[in-house]
């Protein structure tokens, strides 16, 4: 057998970045789905809230806070505009560490059930990294304030612990299933 080229290489990164890239958006979207179900039922916080709280950066905070108040009446707040932002803002997020992750994937040829547990630490260090560094990064530079910025402290770190390791196991199953 011999060595890929140079092209043969390039063209093997680019599609591990794709796949990488598609299956952090599948992880992004259980773990979008994960927290909108407990949002809805476990907090009584409305379903489409954390849609406006990951929106909050480019929209502002005030379709999270109405969302929340109008489900202490059981009344659901929908508006599309700040749900498809939020939706996209957090695909578009899922997908850049779902690249990582299928890079990281590749460098350590991880495959089988091993990449399970390895998936799920990933996903966990997200959290970590977003919780402490990116969104009060992001809440500084492009807004959204303290509901950004304690992103992790608002929904509560079991759930956001719990959420980022949906996507981990998500991420873990695609090495899994090549």
């Amino acid at each position: 057998m011999t060595a890929p080229t140079g092209v043969e290489h390039r063209a093997g990164v680019g599609r591990t970045l794709a796949v990488g890239a598609a299956a952090g958006a599948l992880a992004a979207t259980g773990m979008a789905a994960f927290a909108m179900v407990d949002s809805a039922t476990g907090k009584d916080a409305g379903f489409w809230t954390p849609l406006y709280h990951i929106a909050a950066p480019w929209i502002g905070p005030d379709e999270m806070q109405t969302s929340m108040e109008r489900a202490m009446n059981d009344d659901q707040f929908f508006t599309l505009g700040p749900a498809a932002a939020g939706l996209a803002t957090h695909l578009a997020v899922g997908a850049s560490f779902g690249a990582l992750f299928g890079l990281l994937a590749r460098l350590l040829r991880l495959h089988g059930p091993a990449a399970v547990p390895v998936g799920i630490a990933y996903g966990l260090a997200v959290m970590v990294l977003m919780g402490f560094v990116g969104l009060p990064i992001v809440a500084e530079v492009i807004g959204g304030g303290e509901p950004v910025s304690d992103m992790a402290t608002m929904v509560g770190w079991g759930t956001f612990a719990v959420e980022h390791a949906i996507y981990g196991l998500v991420l873990g199953l695609w090495p899994l299933a090549r």
